[in-house]
């Protein structure tokens, strides 16, 4: 199998690959700068909720070379802070700016030589830890599976979305290793279609048998007996285990009770956020109207239409058949464990 790279760090230079070209160009672009980092961000060069937190402790060990002698801790609490405003849905953003932040707490009276490398460090070993992570979601999530049966999967959470294998499509690509045969069904998800772009783009340029539906074919198909689950990944868990991941998502957990299919999120702890009591408290994105009046900047109605653009929606506990993390199998009622499961 080739399985893309998302980003890759040397010294003072974050690489990632530009995932607005694909998937006509795979092209990467030499980030230098935190503030640099925060536009690829918010522009979504890089997306998806574990990538964008490696990405950002990189950011944050790219400001360390930036910040004046004098004035550290305060500038890299501005640049932490700047690098969070630029999406607010994901808590691994957070979560990552965080750790980071304690790192350059802990390093202000070492050399300045001394106080990047702590950050580079510890940026590397975010980025390990997803990767490690990402292959044990997809070890849980495969004991789910079988050979030969029918997935499907809303939006991009995978290998584009991470740093290794994917959240929910980690078992996709173990699967394929074991030499299972596995039935792929990717969601196109409007309205910026990473799902057609990215997922489908990387499931099929690894070999794997994926078939691209529009987001309104999948009743059909679960009516039809074709999907015997549903793999999403998430962005937020709150405390009571509802979820947020991409808009469309909660449409599909519908169909999923309506025909009784399972649906797993796939969730690396550092997605759970015990402090947001349920999904009524996670901060939702809305974004530009452009993304729903064009396709790839091809207008597809009037310029002035009014749009309504939620980036992401909730998925309520009780659509959920298990939350699957690096340590485990979550199943209702999920409140006792993700608190224990962050203890």
């Amino acid at each position: 199998m080739d399985m893309l790279q998302t980003l890759s760090y040397a010294p003072g230079r974050l690489t990632l690959l530009d995932q607005t070209q694909l998937p006509e160009i795979e092209t990467n672009v030499t980030l230098t700068t935190h503030e640099a980092v925060f536009d690829a961000i918010r522009t979504m060069i890089v997306r998806g909720a574990p990538a964008i937190g490696v990405a950002a402790a990189y950011g944050m060990a790219l400001a360390a070379y930036q910040a004046p002698e004098t004035q550290f801790l305060p500038y890299m609490e501005r640049a932490g802070a700047y690098l969070v405003s630029a999406r607010p849905t994901a808590v691994n953003l957070p979560w990552a700016v965080t750790r980071m932040l304690k790192t350059a707490s802990a390093a202000a009276s070492l050399p300045r030589p001394a106080r990047i490398a702590a950050l580079e460090a510890q940026a590397a070993a975010i980025h390990r830890e997803d990767e490690t992570s990402n292959r044990a979601i997809g070890e849980h999530l495969l004991s789910l599976l079988w050979d030969g049966c029918g997935v499907l999967t809303h939006c991009n959470a995978g290998v584009l979305a991470t740093t290794a294998y994917g959240t929910a499509t980690a078992p996709f690509y173990l699967a394929a290793e074991r030499g299972w045969k596995l039935r792929i069904y990717a969601d196109e998800t409007r309205p910026r279609l990473q799902g057609a772009s990215l997922t489908a783009y990387e499931l099929h340029r690894a070999g794997l048998d994926v078939t691209l539906i529009c987001d309104n074919m999948a009743a059909v198909l679960m009516r039809d007996k074709k999907i015997d689950a549903v793999i999403t990944g998430c962005d937020r868990v709150a405390a009571n285990g509802d979820t947020a991941n991409k808009i469309g998502t909660f449409n599909v957990s519908i169909l999923c009770r309506h025909f009784g299919v399972p649906l797993y999120i796939a969730a690396p702890t550092s997605t759970i956020d015990l402090a947001c009591p349920d999904g009524a408290h996670i901060p939702i994105e809305e974004r530009s109207a452009d993304e729903v009046r064009r396709v790839r900047h091809t207008p597809i109605t009037a310029p002035d239409v009014k749009v309504f653009n939620p980036s992401f929606d909730v998925t309520p506990a009780d659509h959920i058949a298990a939350i699957v993390t690096e340590k485990g199998i979550l199943r209702p009622p999920f409140g006792p464990a993700l608190a224990k499961i962050k203890e």
